[in-house]
């Protein structure tokens, strides 16, 4: 990803114009009643040392809200930390469970990111390669099977799924579930995207699908997403005490936690009415359907629909040529940026991602340059 912007960087100091679909941030602002909540927060003086497992006013929020959106039961006091956003939860997590040699599962393709803190962690990493069928990428089973070793500590689990934009099933769950409890394996289990679902498709906590897993998962998220987010950097995990209590021990000694009047406005995001998401989901969901008319009709190209995220997987598999090849082409033939598949690992070979986090102009700019790109590049295989 860093070297996709650095092209991108080398371009635009040379003048060029370029749209981008690479990025993964809302443009929405935040909705004003939460920022008013943060003002309000800090007229009150609320500008201490936070609680380092999180103001007790959010960590109860977070549990009424895991109650009412996922059917799970955690304890506030014990078996929830707050976290300066889900990337920090993730980190404290691996820190908190992995051990030098220790393996860990991750779907392929991968958000890139989980990479790094399990190397940091003193893990290693050892892919579960996807595959594409009936319009989406899907984990099996068997690929779990193929790829577990006696080192394999734990699985890494994005629902919904970033890049690919798959939601697991209930059945799809309720594998992976068995596959855990069979390979007596912890799981983590990022659902900072499970506000964002399409066409039907709903998000399933897998502590709440499968029961017996509460005691080896543990759940991270975030308020970047679903509350547009992002520069605030608060998050939240919920698991079972010992694991919790021993991510606050990562937690104490760096991040410390969000800042109180933070805090104050998350707990705000989680337990008002949730009418802003439901908002933007729409306008979302109004944005995959614009990605999906641009690119109908490219011959030998065509869009896996998303299931959930703000990420369309456009499967280029019948040109046979690489990704990142394509997606070179694209940056400077055509000024447009995306991501190549094969950036999130082997199994997405074949494909590029395109953002629609951001709407308006720039989507439009940015798939008319696509399109028109794809068509051209495609048209000349022959």
């Amino acid at each position: 990803m860093n070297a996709i912007l650095g092209e991108v960087r080398t371009l635009q100091a040379a003048g060029v114009p370029l749209a981008s679909l690479m990025r993964g941030e809302p443009d929405f602002p935040t909705p004003a009643h939460i920022v008013e909540a943060s003002v309000k927060a800090l007229q009150a003086g609320r500008t201490g040392y936070p609680d380092n497992r999180g103001e007790k006013g959010l960590r109860e929020a977070v549990a009424v809200k895991l109650r009412r959106d996922n059917g799970l039961t955690y304890d506030p006091a014990t078996e929830i930390l707050i976290t300066t956003g889900a990337t920090f939860g993730i980190y404290a997590a691996l820190m908190a469970l992995i051990e030098d040699g220790d393996q860990v599962l991750l779907p392929d393709p991968v958000y890139d990111a989980y990479q790094s803190p399990v190397r940091l962690a003193g893990g290693d990493c050892r892919a579960v390669p996807s595959k594409i069928q009936d319009g989406r990428f899907m984990v099996t089973e068997e690929a779990l099977e193929a790829a577990w070793t006696p080192a394999a500590k734990l699985l890494v689990l994005n629902t919904p799924w970033n890049p690919v934009g798959t939601v697991p099933t209930r059945a799809e769950l309720e594998a992976i579930a068995q596959f855990c409890e069979r390979r007596n394996i912890y799981l983590i289990s990022d659902e900072i995207y499970e506000a964002i679902t399409y066409d039907g498709h709903t998000h399933l906590s897998p502590a709440a699908v499968a029961p017996q897993l509460r005691e080896r998962t543990i759940l991270v998220n975030s308020l970047s997403k679903t509350y547009s987010m992002t520069g605030w950097r608060v998050g939240y995990c919920a698991g079972p005490a010992p694991l919790i209590q021993a991510m606050y021990l990562v937690l104490a000694q760096s991040s410390r936690g969000p800042a109180t009047f933070v805090q104050d406005a998350a707990a705000v995001a989680l337990s008002a009415p949730q009418d802003c998401v439901t908002q933007m989901v729409r306008e979302y969901a109004r944005r995959r359907a614009q990605v999906q008319t641009a690119l109908a009709g490219i011959p030998g190209a065509a869009v896996l629909p998303p299931e959930g995220g703000f990420f369309a997987m456009a499967d280029l598999r019948a040109w046979g040529i690489a990704s990142n090849k394509v997606r070179q082409r694209l940056l400077q033939e055509f000024g447009v940026v995306v991501v190549h598949g094969a950036a999130y690992g082997p199994a997405g070979e074949g494909t590029l991602r395109v953002s629609f986090a951001s709407g308006g102009e720039a989507l439009t700019k940015g798939l008319e340059k696509l399109a028109q790109g794809l068509s051209e590049i495609g048209a000349a295989r022959g």
